[in-house]
């Protein structure tokens, strides 16, 4: 038996690969900028950028790509929103919602949210 064939298919890959999750990413932001409490964070962005950057950061944090999400990327592009931790449970819930509304199975859910609040210190520069 073969290395690749004794390899464990990564989150990216259970979740069903990038067309999970760029339908993921658009039901997530369709959630999330009808949030009053969370939105305003989202103002005056080019919003078509900012999903392809989520696909992206979710593509390498799920394992689709062998680079690594880098905190001090995390800790930047997030400083000036002065993010609180009301905010980032808004966006977990939201997460956890879209991903309940898609049909992903229980342990995935917790699997991606898992990795979602790994970085929460580096989002919320903490």
């Amino acid at each position: 038996m073969n290395q690749l064939s004794m390899t464990q298919p990564t989150l990216f890959e259970r979740l069903g690969g990038s067309n999970a999750v760029d339908a993921a990413v658009d039901a997530f932001y369709n959630r999330v900028l009808s949030d009053g409490r969370i939105a305003h964070h989202f103002a005056g962005l080019d919003m078509d950028r900012q999903m392809k950057k989520q696909k992206a950061f979710l593509t390498v944090a799920f394992g689709g790509r062998a680079d690594t999400p880098r905190p001090a990327v995390l800790r930047s592009v997030h400083a000036r929103l002065n993010l609180t931790e009301s905010d980032f449970d808004a966006v977990m819930e939201h997460l956890d919602a879209t991903l309940v509304a898609l049909s992903v199975p229980a342990d995935l859910i917790a699997e991606a949210t898992n990795i979602a609040r790994s970085v929460k210190r580096d989002v919320l520069n903490l």
